[in-house]
């Protein structure tokens, strides 16, 4: 088939099924420099995903007929020591699903896990080639390598982040053909984005963001306060959503019995439809 046989000629990496999905390792051969870990098999348990040392991108495609060849890369959130993977995983990807919008999400390093071996880099170079690897695949995808953003919750919104407001940087230890795609997202949604995603300055070259957070959420109001300003300041196109109740780890909002929470996911649709970012090629 057409994906295959493409991607081994241009990435050395394997695909292989989980859960009826794709699963695309970020390194054919494990991350560099862990490379003899990535046979190590991950712990799940509830509603969470720990030890992983084969970081990768589970792809989930909406139905053909409302494709509109956008994407998104989701980083689930869990404090770099869990992965809430379904929660702010999954059902992110479904959602987009539902309006047209292709699916990517990222399993990635734990550098805050029990006895981890990994570091805030290593965590940074997966967001990182997560992006330069969903553009490097999207053709096999049916995916407009100019509409592919970036999503996060928690601390997953600072992987976000930091790939959005550093996308020059290198972050790869061996270069391959990935490496030399652009890192940076076409546009970004963080919710409840952690404090390690507001960054020192955001340059007039940052994507356009979609902020969103409770204001009774004690970690993670505070940095989309400290974003907005950044935008506005930089001239950076921005839509905040800062809602009166709903607490930290409010997920897409179905478990809530707020309305306001409930419905939060429409004020992303509207964001996406109202900047361009659904209009099929």
């Amino acid at each position: 088939m057409r994906i295959f046989s493409i991607v081994f000629v241009f990435v050395p990496l394997s695909f292989f099924a989980q859960d009826s999905a794709v699963v695309i390792p970020l390194w054919s051969n494990g991350p560099p420099g862990f490379e003899s870990r990535k046979n190590e098999k991950e712990e799940a348990k509830d509603w969470w995903v720990k030890n992983i040392h084969n970081p990768s991108l589970t792809v989930f495609l909406p139905p053909k007929e409302i494709a509109t060849g956008a994407a998104v890369v989701i980083c689930p959130g869990g404090g770099h020591r869990t992965l809430v993977f379904d929660a702010e995983g999954k059902d992110a990807a479904k959602f987009l699903n539902s309006i047209g919008v292709a699916a990517f999400v990222l399993k990635y390093r734990l550098f805050r896990e029990e006895n981890s071996p990994y570091k805030e880099e290593n965590a940074k170079q997966d967001i990182f080639r997560a992006m330069r690897l969903a553009r490097s695949v999207a053709k096999d995808f049916n995916i407009d390598t100019a509409r592919i953003g970036v999503m996060g919750f928690s601390a997953g919104g600072e992987m976000a982040g930091w790939v959005s407001y550093h996308y020059t940087d290198k972050n790869f230890i061996t270069p391959d053909a990935i490496d030399k795609l652009s890192a940076r997202p076409a546009f970004q949604v963080l919710v409840y984005p952690g404090p390690l995603a507001v960054p020192d300055t955001v340059a007039l070259t940052s994507p356009p963001s979609f902020l969103l957070a409770a204001n009774d959420d004690e970690c993670c109001s505070e940095p989309i306060v400290k974003l907005l300003e950044m935008h506005r300041k930089a001239k950076v196109p921005v839509e905040v959503h800062l809602y009166e109740q709903g607490n930290h780890a409010l997920n897409m909002g179905s478990r809530s019995s707020l309305n306001s929470i409930k419905t939060w996911s429409q004020r992303l649709s509207d964001w996406l439809k109202d900047n361009g970012w659904l209009n099929k090629k």
